[in-house]
């Protein structure tokens, strides 16, 4: 195919890879490959070009077929003479089929983008931030998860979607060139016209949504995959209540076998009723939190007892599900009540803004068990967020008739653990300004420089983050005298790992680091395993991931494809929850950390002024306002 401008003045579509893989750009959203794209063919829209790109690639293929049919034909009037001819003719039956079925492929790919056009024609939608380093096609070495070894992403040359039968392929094999690059799964499957789930090379990439319910229900002889289970379960939640979903595989698995009948044979049924104890039992370990609602909890009864009346025997693996919920949901009722306790006790002290009369060296003079008790809060906090949560997040402010936010939240264990972030803060800057000699101010600073290079050394980015953020404050870095008998060196080190250019991605390079230490850490090393991401960074990431793709794509299905890679990024978090603090806890020093006082922003500034008076004219003025709000 033929450039439509010299080649130093646009890109070259010579072939139809690099078509595709403009295509593949704007099915991914990518703003910033499909900005460049519409710039240089000088076009007003993505959709524009995608139709443009399609429609010159659909005659070029046309073309072609013209005349590899021409040539067919003269074989048909000419007699073949020989087997070298009968060789040629088979092989121009051949291209002439490749072709055809390329033609029509591009012909269906030019209709969707022609669609696109006329939907947004005169509405063009410009980005207004860049896209973040770590992104759809961004992971990390391979690492094990609760699905086993997730290995890198890699795209395949030929992303022609397919509807084909169900996808068993675990995380590892979905993203291995080398699995998927030989499966022959490819023949045309659906479970009905208005149900067809779309596969590209084995990995399902949309449905609609009653058909991937239909892939989540398992049959007698299928069995749906747990990496499907995880990836489902957590982001359907953004088009259906979980209690609803469970009544609708309840519903299917009545109507496939037929369970509203009065007498079932066990023999008819074969494996089904292990199999959908299977689903419950990993719906109930993977999402817990789901079933604080009473809705959940009896359908769960309600389903059971219909398959015990046929499966006596699976009695042990129901009282199993129901015993490991009460347990999990016990300690997190637990778990909240001792956050509500802290929070209130914490609270108290606060409201009286008096200068603590005793300081964290005193409670912990060793650095080191500082960042282990620290570590020992960061662990508990973080294992008891829901995975769940974080979909739960992006629904926050959703104003469509989906699911709404207040409807489906029944934890806050994420923002709990981000308020822990800001109090760790607030309690290093308070540390510091309570202190009016500025010997003491140098000792606190310097012992929180060492306490942040030991949770670096544990793995413990988010306290790290946490305790930097605390000495960046203004009240504590316009200290300039206190700062001039600081070891800068330590410090100016702590903060050139946690750098926010590039991304953070010096810190990104740490946590690897601390990913490949975790993997080739021998069993007996628990301190090794140990990572705690900088969680308002992970947040990010995933909430980036979540803008960057709509969750359904033009014609309405859903893209699974999105989901596949947030349940990726998810299934490291899990990895980091499982982590077990070997380190001896301190509950005086724990105790000190959750309760004791911090100073709010209006004390602090007190503080700091009271420590180095004012010098710049803004900080006078400051200084001015609170005194005088303090008098009234």
């Amino acid at each position: 195919m033929s450039c439509w401008r010299t080649k130093s003045e646009t890109m070259d579509f010579r072939s139809r890879e690099d078509v595709r893989a403009f295509i593949e750009a704007f099915k991914q959203n990518n703003p910033v490959t499909c900005a460049i794209f519409c710039h240089t063919l000088q076009c007003d829209s993505v959709e524009a070009v995608v139709s443009m790109v399609t429609f010159r690639l659909l005659e070029a293929e046309k073309r072609k077929l013209q005349v590899l049919q021409k040539e067919l034909a003269q074989y048909d009037e000419k007699e073949p003479q020989g087997l070298l001819k009968r060789r040629e003719e088979k092989q121009l039956e051949n291209n002439i089929n490749r072709i055809q079925h390329q033609y029509n492929q591009l012909e269906q790919e030019y209709r969707i983008a022609a669609m696109g056009v006329l939907r947004h024609k005169g509405h063009v939608r410009r980005s207004s931030r860049s896209q973040p380093a770590i992104g759809l096609k961004q992971t990390a070495k391979p690492r094990p998860s609760i699905f086993g070894t997730i290995t890198k992403d890699k795209n395949p040359k030929d992303r022609r979607l397919r509807t084909v039968s169900p996808q068993m392929l675990s995380f590892s094999q979905m993203f291995d060139h080398s699995q998927t690059g030989n499966n022959n799964n490819n023949t045309c499957s659906h479970y009905s016209k208005d149900q067809a789930l779309i596969f590209s090379d084995g990995i399902l990439m949309a449905g609609t949504m009653e058909a991937l319910i239909q892939h989540l229900v398992p049959t007698d002889e299928y069995n749906p995959d747990k990496t499907y289970v995880f990836a489902f379960l957590l982001s359907s939640r953004l088009f259906i209540r979980p209690h609803d979903l469970l009544n609708e595989v309840c519903q299917v698995c009545i109507l496939q076998q037929n369970l509203s009948e009065d007498e079932q044979r066990k023999e008819k049924m074969g494996k089904f009723g292990p199999n959908i104890i299977q689903l419950l039992s990993e719906w109930a370990d993977m999402f817990p939190y789901d079933f604080r609602d009473e809705r959940m909890m009896k359908k769960l009864k309600e389903i059971t007892q219909r398959i015990l009346g046929i499966y006596p025997e699976l009695r042990p693996d129901v009282t199993n599900i129901t015993h490991s919920l009460v347990k999990k949901l016990a300690e997190l009722q637990s778990y909240e009540d001792d956050l509500a306790k802290w929070n209130s006790e914490a609270t108290s002290k606060s409201q009286t803004q008096e200068v603590p009369t005793t300081d964290i060296t005193e409670i912990c003079p060793s650095p080191v068990e500082l960042a282990q008790q620290l570590t020992h809060i960061e662990l508990e906090r973080l294992s008891h967020i829901g995975p769940e949560e974080f979909v739960q997040a992006f629904s926050k402010e959703s104003s469509t008739k989906e699911p709404t936010y207040k409807d489906m939240k029944k934890t806050s264990n994420l923002e709990a653990y981000v308020q822990w972030f800001n109090r760790l803060s607030y309690f290093v800057t308070t540390e510091i300004c309570s202190h009016l000699k500025k010997k003491s101010r140098v000792r606190i600073i310097e012992y929180f420089v060492d306490v942040a290079k030991e949770c670096i050394n544990m793995g413990n980015f988010n306290s790290l983050m946490a305790i930097i953020a605390g000495m960046n404050m203004t009240w504590v870095s316009r200290l300039k005298k206190t700062w001039s008998r600081v070891n800068r060196a330590k410090f100016e080190i702590l903060e050139h790992q946690m750098d926010p250019t590039s991304n953070f991605g010096i810190y990104r390079s740490c946590l690897k680091a601390a990913m490949w230490r975790s993997e080739s850490a021998e069993a007996g090393s628990k301190e090794e395993k140990i990572i705690i991401p900088f969680f308002s960074l992970f947040v990010k990431d995933l909430y980036f991931l979540n803008e960057a793709c709509s969750n359904k794509l033009p014609n309405g299905d859903i893209n699974f494809e999105k989901f596949w890679q947030l349940a990726k990024q998810i299934s490291d978090f899990i990895t980091w929850q499982q982590s077990e603090c070997p380190f001896t806890k301190n509950d005086k020093v724990i105790n000190y950390l959750l309760t004791s006082p911090v100073f709010s922003e209006s004390t602090l500034a007190l503080a700091s002024f009271e420590c180095e008076a004012p010098e710049k004219s803004f900080e006078k003025e400051k200084h001015k306002q609170l005194k005088a709000s303090a008098v009234v």
